[in-house]
């Protein structure tokens, strides 16, 4: 499969952050991608630096006149679409969702974060109810797509069930990047880290794994803070965890990766980690912790 990535930096100007997007799927669509990934969050600034109830008015509905834009998009360029967007599903209640659009521009499924965060800078919680549709991978013309977002992919048993279930891919769309007082091997460590547990998914399942991130600074609008710069670093990993692609550190890139989906197959024959798996002894997964 020829998988799109794009990885932008946005600003406080949502049409115009739509406008490079749809340019960006339209032109990796002339060059031969099938599925294009767009990153966490991604017509706006990261508006969770701060807990202000004005924000709520970035959120859309599903549908609406956005999955409008982003259905006409993916119909029009004939591809898969994976985007990340803020629901409305009420008043006083929203997600953080990811919603893919198949080639036809109909949905294709949704997913809603399940793991929502709440750090200094990523107040997430004040704005994001976790996700109640499970972990359930998306049917689509392509495939069968494990889409989860950004602080799920420090959950190994996210990654599991989406491939129990039958996952070919793992997928995060991601803003994640540094606080300005985080000394420099302090972000070193992170942003490592955050590589090693996806490829750790990758090869515990068996199955490629596309992580896509913002890039650029975005100032905290408190002022309390430096703001954050996000690390792109956007990446393809293999089923046994090997790059594939990596993206900069500190610019904007788009491109289309070449992703071998027969190879989980014969890496699955190697590795047999589903077979093996002692699900009797398992029980205690289901608990916060283990006190006894």
């Amino acid at each position: 499969m020829k998988v799109g990535i794009i990885q932008q930096h946005n600003t406080a100007d949502i049409a115009d952050n739509r406008k490079r997007l749809i340019e960006k799927i339209k032109l990796l669509a002339h060059d031969g991608a099938e599925l294009i990934v767009l990153q966490e969050l991604h017509d706006s600034l990261y508006f969770c630096q701060v807990e202000s109830v004005d924000n709520f008015d970035l959120a859309v509905g599903i549908p609406s006149e956005v999955t409008d834009t982003y259905a006409c998009a993916a119909r029009e360029a004939g591809v898969v679409l994976v985007t990340s967007l803020f629901e409305r599903r009420a008043p006083g209640l929203y997600h953080n969702t990811a919603v893919v659009f198949d080639r036809d521009g109909s949905v294709a499924g949704k997913y809603r974060k399940m793991h929502i965060p709440d750090d200094p800078a990523y107040y997430e919680k004040f704005y994001f109810t976790p996700g109640d549709l499970g972990f359930e991978p998306v049917q689509t013309s392509l495939g069968r797509l494990g889409v989860l977002v950004c602080w799920d992919q420090w959950y190994p048993e996210a990654a599991r069930l989406m491939a129990m279930r039958g996952a070919e891919m793992l997928i995060y769309p991601t803003a994640i990047g540094w606080e300005s007082s985080d000394t420099d091997d302090e972000k070193m460590r992170q942003r490592e880290a955050w590589m090693t547990v996806q490829r750790g998914h990758a090869v515990a399942n068996g199955l490629p794994v596309i992580t896509v991130n913002r890039v650029g600074h975005e100032a905290d609008p408190s002022g309390v803070t430096g703001g954050i710069q996000f690390w792109g670093s956007s990446f393809v990993a293999g089923p046994q965890g090997e790059f594939i692609y990596r993206a900069p550190d500190d610019a904007e890139a788009v491109a289309i990766v070449d992703v071998d989906l027969h190879r989980s197959e014969q890496v699955r024959r190697w590795w047999p980690f589903l077979r093996d798996r002692r699900i009797d002894c398992f029980g205690g997964l289901t608990r916060r912790y283990i006190d006894d």
